[in-house]
């Protein structure tokens, strides 16, 4: 249970401000379809973070326990200063399937390109890597997408103007740069 709580605290902290994040607030703005959105942001989610966790359990077989500790403690400190690098997306840097796709479609098929390389996809191999339960960091993340995306479709820019994200990401660096020191404290100690 331990790696579902900190999988969705650490993501939906994590991804207030993020592009993919912005991203769901364009969607929101271009096609102004809730539903079929949130569908496509969950079903791109729960593909795009499977993958990342299934990388993440086989990176774990790969090394010793210990330098897998390493690895981890290390890419947790990482991550957490990464976060603290805000993310911008203007509505022309993304391209956005056209509305004959399907606003089901073009949701999935953007989301799921915005999530390639991001913090979360990170955050989910490492998270998997660690905890060695996939399902349970999938749902997790995929938890924590839904709780940050979710307001950002159906209350748009209003919620997200309100919103102080400078503190929220800082609460996430914080959290993932712990993890990462907890991690190297249990090897060394």
């Amino acid at each position: 249970m331990e790696s579902f709580l900190v999988s969705t605290s650490v993501v939906a902290l994590a991804e207030i401000g993020d592009k993919t994040q912005l991203l769901s607030l364009i969607l929101a703005a271009r096609f102004r379809k809730p539903l079929p959105i949130v569908l496509g942001i969950l079903v791109a989610t729960l593909l795009n973070h499977a993958l990342a966790g299934a990388l993440g359990a086989w990176l774990a077989t790969l090394f010793t326990p210990q330098t897998l500790g390493w690895i981890m403690g290390i890419s947790f400190i990482a991550m957490g200063l990464w976060i603290l690098i805000p993310d911008q997306l203007d509505e022309n840097d993304v391209a956005v399937p056209q509305k004959q796709m399907g606003v089901f479609f073009a949701t999935l098929f953007a989301f799921f390109l915005a999530e390639m390389g991001d913090k979360t996809q990170f955050a989910t191999i490492a998270l998997a890597a660690q905890y060695h339960q996939v399902l349970m960091v999938v749902l997790g993340t995929t938890l924590g997408m839904m709780l940050a995306n979710v307001p950002a479709v159906y209350l748009g820019h209003r919620f997200a103007d309100r919103l102080p994200t400078k503190l929220v990401h800082l609460i996430a660096a914080v959290i993932f740069v712990t993890i990462g020191l907890w991690t190297l404290a249990r090897i060394l100690f």
